[in-house]
């Protein structure tokens, strides 16, 4: 391995059974196929979080529970998520990404099923937990598996590609949530969700290979799994990716939870208005995500990607503060928005690069790696939502006040850990390959 991260191309899995001449084209056919397919276990969160959304308030009068009840589903759900990624990823490492993946499609489906049918809400709140430890399978997998089969250039870039998929799923899940309701109720929902993960785990089942050869797996224990996590959390730059990816997540998170109030009680904009805008800030970070795919990687390095789009974060959010504070008066909607634009699209350049390098230094526990990475962005996210509103939803000060601190944190944790003008071997693309899986 070299120092970098990269993998021994002899590692590389054979294409059986096919003659050289059309070796190229079963590449590009599976490398399609797994794009699809991962971007699809990406999506299966943001789907089972955003999908229902539309359908709470039916929810809340079907099971007649108080709202506050109601909500815990969402809670539970993204607390199994981040408790999940802790268990299947290190799982993955031992047994190969195949079979715990199939299982958690699984009891995914079978989970999402019960939520369907769920007669109390304490019993939905309790499938609703089983739903996000199953689901979790599917984040920490896939990103673990993206190791697998690429390196340097090549995962950088498919990594933007699940940008793509990932971006657009929240903002296509509340509408579609929304069109359910229209023919059936809130059940509904949980219907299209199963079908959804039944596709899903038959795509795994015929169509994903192995991508981890048993040369290259963990045969410990719970004992050797915290092992490998303490060694990884020991490596300053894997430790230093793993904080900027997750405080810039955190940011992601303040504006996703406190944009309806900002711009709806704040601004006065409609939810027509808010949802466009929510739309195009989505937009406007798959196009980044997807330009810094196919331009800049492989041309700038990506230690230098991720530093620029850490500064812009940081500028934009500091731009939010001075907006919000009054220094300058009160702003109008446009001026905001154009802020909260800018800080969304750099994320594009953020997330792509905090994965890639974080998981270039961990091909030997991909999986592990792949956990606390997931698990890190879960639970800081979690914790910089309510901070939002600790001010009541009359003001656009705490939010900015949390990006912009998030912002510096990651920042600090770049420069502070990941030092990357000490390391030799910078990333820039050059040396970087893709692996098949077949």
């Amino acid at each position: 391995m070299t120092e970098s991260g990269a993998a021994d191309p002899q590692d590389l899995p054979a294409i059986a059974g096919r003659d050289a001449a059309a070796a190229p084209v079963a590449s590009r056919r599976t490398s399609l196929l797994v794009t699809l397919v991962l971007g699809g276990l990406t999506a299966v969160p943001p789907l089972s979080m955003d999908m229902y959304l539309p359908a709470l308030p039916q929810v809340t009068a079907a099971l007649h529970s108080p709202a506050a009840t109601v909500q815990l589903t969402l809670t539970t759900c993204l607390a199994g998520m981040a408790l999940g990624q802790m268990i299947v990823g290190p799982m993955s490492d031992k047994w190969g990404r195949r079979r715990p993946l199939l299982a958690g499609m699984v009891v995914y489906v079978l989970a999402t099923a019960l939520c369907a049918f769920a007669p109390t809400a304490e019993l939905l709140i309790a499938c609703r937990l089983l739903q996000g430890l199953a689901g979790a399978a599917g984040i920490v997998i896939a990103r673990a598996v993206v190791r697998d089969l690429y390196d340097g250039v090549a995962m950088a870039r498919f990594f933007s590609t699940l940008m793509l998929i990932s971006g657009v799923a929240p903002v296509v899940a509340p509408l579609i949530g929304g069109q359910i309701l229209r023919i059936t109720d809130w059940r509904g929902v949980f219907v299209v969700l199963t079908a959804v993960g039944v596709a899903l785990t038959l795509l795994v089942w015929r169509r994903l290979d192995e991508t981890l050869p048993p040369a290259r797996r963990h045969p410990g224990g719970l004992g050797q799994t915290l092992r490998t996590m303490r060694d990884l959390l020991a490596d300053r730059p894997f430790s230093g990716y793993l904080l900027v990816g997750a405080f810039a997540f955190a940011a992601l998170f303040s504006y996703i939870s406190a944009s309806p109030f900002v711009i709806q009680e704040i601004y006065g904009a409609s939810p027509q208005t808010f949802s466009l805008l929510f739309g195009l800030n989505s937009v406007g970070l798959v196009l980044v995500g997807q330009f810094n795919g196919k331009f800049l990687v492989g041309r700038v390095g990506l230690d230098k990607v991720l530093g620029t789009g850490l500064a812009v974060i940081a500028l934009a959010a500091a731009a939010l503060l001075v907006m919000s504070s009054g220094v300058l008066g009160r702003p109008g909607l446009v001026p905001v928005a154009a802020g909260l634009f800018v800080l969304m699209a750099a994320m594009g350049l953020v997330m792509p690069s905090t994965n890639t390098l974080a998981l270039l230094r961990t091909p030997h526990a991909a999986g592990s790696a792949s956990a606390l990475l997931g698990t890190s962005t879960f639970l800081l996210g979690s914790v910089a939502s309510p901070l939002v509103g600790i001010a009541g939803e009359r003001t656009a000060l705490p939010m900015a006040l949390v990006q912009l601190s998030c912002a510096i944190l990651a920042l600090v944790s770049f420069l502070g850990l990941c030092r990357p003008w000490q390391r030799r071997g910078e990333t820039t693309g050059s040396t970087a390959g893709e692996r098949t899986p077949r």
